[in-house]
């Protein structure tokens, strides 16, 4: 009989089929592919957070500024970060049926998608983006600070169309410290060279809030060029691989996006929708919106953890799947995963406990408005995150076997036919408080919930077919 080759690093995961007894990746499997991606995910939307706290002293004008300018920048880092998660799947699915044909094809047919986006997203810009902010900013003075953030932020646009595919193909591969090591490079110089830029420090000029979007800028050239130097030097040799996975370069191209479509509308959707309602959020009032426009990243930096866990699942599956792993052993890992999802869900909880605690320490500054409504957010903010994890893992691992259409409709109908009309309703129709508003992010996951465990109850997915 053939040795069964086991599961031992993060790097592989490779079962043989062959073999009669089949090792189950455990706890362990999954966290040491998940802590890289937390701590890397963290850095990137605590980017966000770190501009925050640097312009909050600049008043919420600047606020607001930025939230209005992130919401329209947004838009295009969703194309880009959608389809970049599509590509980190098929990488798992390449990776684990340890076929490098595959593997070269999926990284240099997502490399050329995801530099096409952000060239297009940053002509986009150009073209229409004075528009979008003039039309959404509550005056001149916001749409103005607004504009010199946004024309600088195009730069960091077009670092992510590179590395984003890069990290993604890195995660799927079970290379996860590669992207890691990356951020940890561009966080300091983020945040060094937003804070000198933004009040004008050791022979920098003052340029406020457009020094953010440019700290934010030299942060992902730096990162960039780390990456793209690791992603020669570790898979040059696909180079020279001639044959391509389905013909032709442009019949594996075709492919790809086929594959990814449903994955980047459901992630465009997730992230057009979420700035839609930002955007609809620069209504309220001013205290309400620059709360909002706070809690939101801290939302999505204290959701890594458990996201990244649940993303980490789906990478693992993707890699048993490619490698055909039997059914029980799917059903067994995911058991396991489930369990240890929820334990990342009441960390979350426990964040953001501690973070509306000491939300005068946070902001000091923050009119005492804006910072009782960001304190009201608290029982909202803890009880969605379990509701949040468990979602979560059923749609990574249904995407993960190929399930996307299924997926993106689940997405698709609770933002466009539930929280987006109804952000709507509460804010310029009912003007609601910032309290019922954010109830809906809640409200969503409920609405999900039902849907996404009867499909992946089902068990469809562990028989799946990766090609």
């Amino acid at each position: 009989m053939k040795p069964s080759r086991v599961y031992q690093r993060p790097t592989r995961i490779i079962l043989s089929r062959s073999s009669d007894t089949l090792t189950t990746p455990g706890a362990a499997a999954v966290f040491h592919l998940a802590w890289p991606m937390i701590l890397k995910a963290v850095f990137l939307h605590g980017t966000v957070v770190v501009d925050g706290l640097l312009v909050a002293p600049l008043g919420e004008i600047a606020i607001a500024a930025m939230g209005v300018a992130a919401a329209v920048g947004g838009i295009v880092l969703g194309f880009i970060f959608a389809f970049s998660h599509a590509m980190q799947i098929r990488s798992a699915q390449a990776f684990g049926a340890d076929n490098g044909v595959f593997q070269k094809s999926v990284l240099f047919t997502g490399t050329t998608i995801g530099m096409f986006l952000g060239l297009m997203g940053v002509i986009l810009i150009a073209i229409f983006g004075k528009f979008a902010i003039a039309s959404l900013a509550s005056n001149d003075h916001v749409a103005s600070e607004a504009w010199a953030y946004l024309s600088i932020f195009t730069i960091f646009i077009l670092g992510q169309s590179v590395s984003q595919p890069v990290v993604s193909y890195f995660n799927g591969c079970g290379r996860a410290k590669i992207p890691l090591i990356g951020y940890c490079i561009s966080v300091p110089i983020n945040i060094v060279s937003s804070y000198a830029l933004i009040f004008g420090v050791w022979g920098a000029p003052e340029l406020g809030v457009a020094g953010a979007a440019l700290g934010s800028a030299l942060a992902i050239i730096a990162q960039t060029i780390y990456l793209v130097a690791q992603l020669v030097r570790i898979e040059g040799h696909l180079r020279r691989v001639v044959e391509w996975h389905n013909g032709t370069f442009l019949q594996t191209l075709t492919n790809l996006i086929t594959f990814s479509f449903p994955i980047g509308a459901t992630f465009v959707s997730a992230i057009f929708a979420s700035h839609v309602c930002v955007l609809i959020y620069a209504k309220m009032t001013l205290p309400a919106f620059a709360a909002l426009t706070l809690i939101v990243p801290w939302n999505m930096l204290a959701g890594q953890i458990s996201m990244q866990w649940t993303q980490a699942t789906g990478i693992i599956v993707a890699q048993l799947l490619g490698n055909r792993t039997k059914a029980t052993v799917l059903a067994s890992f995911l058991n396991m995963a489930w369990r240890y999802a929820f334990v990342a869900a009441g960390i979350v909880s426990a964040i953001f406990l501690v973070m509306c605690l000491s939300v005068d320490e946070i902001y000091p500054k923050l009119e005492a408005e804006t910072r009782a409504i960001i304190f009201g957010f608290l029982p909202l903010l803890i009880l969605s995150q379990p509701l949040r994890a468990t979602n979560a893992i059923c749609g990574n691992v249904l995407r993960a076997s190929g399930d996307t259409i299924y997926v993106m409709h689940i997405f698709i109908w609770s933002q466009w036919a539930f929280r987006v009309p109804l952000t709507a309703l509460f804010v310029l129709y009912w003007d609601l408080s910032a309290f019922w508003v954010l109830s809906l992010w809640l409200a969503e996951e409920v609405v999900k919930f039902p849907a996404f465990h009867w499909r992946l109850l089902q068990g469809h997915w562990k028989h799946a077919v990766v090609d």
